[in-house]
């Protein structure tokens, strides 16, 4: 995606001084910082810290990672050390073990001196993957916004609500949810987006606004609680949301409040769609009420709000009272049978264990 006129991923290795780059994610919309990570612990606070977020983006974040580090310890013990290190920051995106056990598979069968190269090669992989993994789930996910503007009075949009970011600051390039929607504008498709705020990070506002701007897609920010209203007055063709782990039952993880938009979209018989890299599911899991742990983030996301003030200062903003705790829940599970369908990079799957197994055949010996 491009930022005013430069191309940009969110993470990539800059060849002229061989250092890993990010967009750091905090200051977005008001300010664009591009951080330099260096050390195993970069890495990790820019993941737990949510400098990146995302379940694709955390795992390319933490590939590069274990390629930092073996530039200085190659051992086996350092990379042993480190996958559990990185592994704790975030417990809930499955993307992250995932990209870790590809690393750790990769680097374990060879030499220590064979390993840094190795790393890098892989990382890398894993980033160019990504981004041609959410372009086919765009090419997919276009298909079905066509079949919905093929019902549309001329000149009507189709209206699409998304809830969170999983845009392509959510990947490393193209997005998931958002992927069908670039897809659309360049077909020239006319479509137009709802954008849920997000409480209580507002990656909604903030991150998915910015992107629909960038991009000169038309849309509204809407406040979280808005989607069922909408819905009931015909005003939401369709929901295309992102994933952070769906089971091989086709539960889905996502950014907390996507539970209530499904049930909305059930009682107004609006289609909701997740987008998701196969990355991102766990073959290992049927239930994920009971199977996928939920992460408990630190409730001053609650109780404080980061903003631009008149002045045009950039702070964070209490809105509590003082005294008054926040509980941060980050995530809910959606239960397969409110899911219309599971956009992945090979097709549209039913959101059951035969549907995502129609896709993915290969993994019938895990499921």
């Amino acid at each position: 995606m491009k930022v005013g006129d430069k191309h940009y991923r969110s993470i990539w290795l800059d060849t002229s001084t061989d250092e890993v780059n990010i967009i750091d994610q905090r200051w977005l919309p008001h300010e664009f910082r591009v951080v330099t990570l260096k050390s195993l612990d970069d890495f990790a606070t820019a993941i737990r810290d949510m400098w990146v977020r995302g379940a694709p983006l955390i795992g390319a974040t933490a590939a590069y990672g274990i390629a930092e580090l073996m530039r200085r310890d190659p051992s086996d013990k350092a990379l042993n050390e480190a996958y559990d290190f990185l592994h704790a920051t975030r417990p809930t995106a499955i993307n992250l073990r995932w990209a870790l056990d590809a690393m750790s598979s990769t680097l374990s069968a060879l030499p220590e001196n064979q390993r840094q190269e190795a790393a890098f090669k892989k990382a890398a992989e894993i980033c160019d993957d990504d981004v041609e993994t959410n372009r086919m789930i765009g090419v997919h996910g276009l298909e079905i916004i066509k079949k919905i503007a093929a019902t549309k009075k001329p000149g009507e949009p189709v209206n699409i609500l998304t809830h969170c970011n999983a845009g392509w600051l959510a990947t490393v390039d193209w997005g998931t949810a958002t992927s069908p929607m670039y897809h659309a504008m360049e077909a020239g498709i006319n479509i137009h987006i709802w954008v849920d705020e997000t409480r209580p990070r507002n990656q909604g506002a903030q991150l998915t606004s910015w992107e629909m701007v960038g991009n000169d897609i038309p849309h509204h920010l809407i406040v979280d609680n808005a989607g069922g209203h909408l819905m009931q007055h015909g005003q939401v063709d369709a929901v295309i949301v992102g994933t952070d782990r769906t089971t091989s039952h086709g539960d889905v993880c996502n950014k907390i409040g996507t539970y209530l938009k499904a049930l909305a979209a059930k009682d107004n018989n609006v289609p909701f769609y997740v987008a998701l890299p196969s990355s991102t599911i766990d073959w290992t899991i049927g239930d994920g009420l009971k199977e996928i742990p939920i992460e408990e983030r630190n409730g001053q996301e609650v109780t404080h709000i980061y903003g631009k003030l008149e002045n045009g200062e950039n702070t964070f903003v209490q809105i509590s009272p003082d005294g008054t705790p926040g509980g941060n829940p980050a995530f809910d599970v959606t239960p397969a049978h409110l899911v219309t369908g599971l956009i992945t990079e090979r097709g549209v799957a039913d959101a059951s264990k035969e549907g995502l197994l129609a896709l993915f055949p290969e993994q019938k010996s895990v499921a």
